[in-house]
């Protein structure tokens, strides 16, 4: 049992179990299934976003475009939808997974052959993106009378009793699962966080990883544009405005190391769903909007502080090995 508790993982659930219980003494129906599914409907574009951010972190990088992106594919999908009613959603999903591949795509070559600072680079392309997105649509709203009703459908249509996006954020996670369990891509991504110069003499392209990490942001937050407009069933150059912050978050929360080379697809998404169920239950039990947001931020600082403390355990760890190597 103790030892089961060095893993983050296992702290998040009781953590979050233990927000299910306080908030359900006063209301119950918080605890029941089919709300918790809710729950877990309503975070589904937030677990999507931060398994794109993890990869990201994973290897010393920022990606605070991913918001800006999100916001420019879902405006093109759905100016398109409203002009061209008869395109199928399936097409148009995949034009927004190109669209976000594309934008990814500048971020990572910016990063790879400039060698320039992600944060940098990111920071720059989160006000082009938002930028564009104003030139693309003129200022203007795609309002939910102007889209087709197959195209805002999709995701609520339920399968086996569980609505389709969260069948999407499920395959997404497998995916992700995959990617960083059983490839060698996943080994390289981890061994470029924990090492750079040393990867690079086993072999790692350090600059493509990240190029291709940034790729996979950036399909992430296309897709999510779609799922976004689609769920909200408004597309406007102000979505997902600052939401870079709660991904990010929610990644600290779950334990990824800003500092890199460490972190889990399970961590990051208990992380969002521990974000995702605060944001539930804090309106549940009457805290003003003010308190939600001191709250959040509150629960950033204490995993803040818990990673580094983490860390810093480590280093101690193996400072005394070698003192008595």
């Amino acid at each position: 049992m103790k030892a089961l508790f060095r893993y983050r993982e296992v702290w998040l659930l009781v953590a979050i179990a233990v927000l299910i219980g306080l908030v359900s003494i006063r209301f119950p129906a918080f605890a029941a299934p089919g709300n918790l599914a809710q729950i877990f409907n309503d975070t589904a574009l937030l677990i999507m976003l931060v398994l794109g951010q993890m990869l990201v972190i994973v290897t010393r990088s920022f990606d605070l475009s991913m918001a800006s992106n999100l916001c420019f594919t879902g405006m093109a999908v759905a100016m398109l939808n409203a002009a061209h009613p008869d395109i199928p959603v399936a097409m148009l999903i995949v034009l927004a997974l190109v669209i976000g591949l594309a934008l990814g795509a500048l971020n990572g070559i910016l990063i790879w052959k400039l060698n320039m600072p992600s944060i940098v680079v990111t920071l720059g392309t989160l006000t082009i993106y938002r930028g564009a997105t104003f030139i693309l649509s003129g200022g203007a709203w795609v309002n939910a009378d102007q889209m087709s009703p197959t195209f805002i459908g999709l995701q609520r249509v339920v399968v086996l009793g569980i609505p389709v996006l969260s069948w999407i954020v499920l395959l997404v996670i497998v995916l992700f699962f995959a990617l960083t369990t059983y490839t060698a891509l996943g080994r390289s991504i981890f061994a470029v966080g924990v090492n750079p110069t040393a990867s690079v003499y086993i072999g790692v392209d350090v600059g493509r990883t990240k190029f291709i990490v940034f790729c996979l942001s950036g399909m992430v937050s296309g897709l999510a544009g779609y799922l976004w407009v689609a769920r909200y069933v408004i597309a406007s150059v102000e979505i997902a405005n600052g939401f870079e912050l709660n991904i990010i978050a929610a990644c600290v929360i779950g334990g990824i190391s800003i500092a890199g080379g460490i972190g889990s697809v399970g961590g990051a998404v208990l992380g969002a769903l521990f974000l995702g169920l605060i944001s539930n239950a804090l309106p549940v039990i009457d805290i003003s909007p003010f308190w939600q947001m001191a709250i959040s931020g509150m629960a950033i600082i204490v995993a803040v502080a818990i990673n580094a403390r983490a860390e810093r355990r480590k280093g101690r760890i193996i400072l005394r090995k070698a003192e008595t190597a």
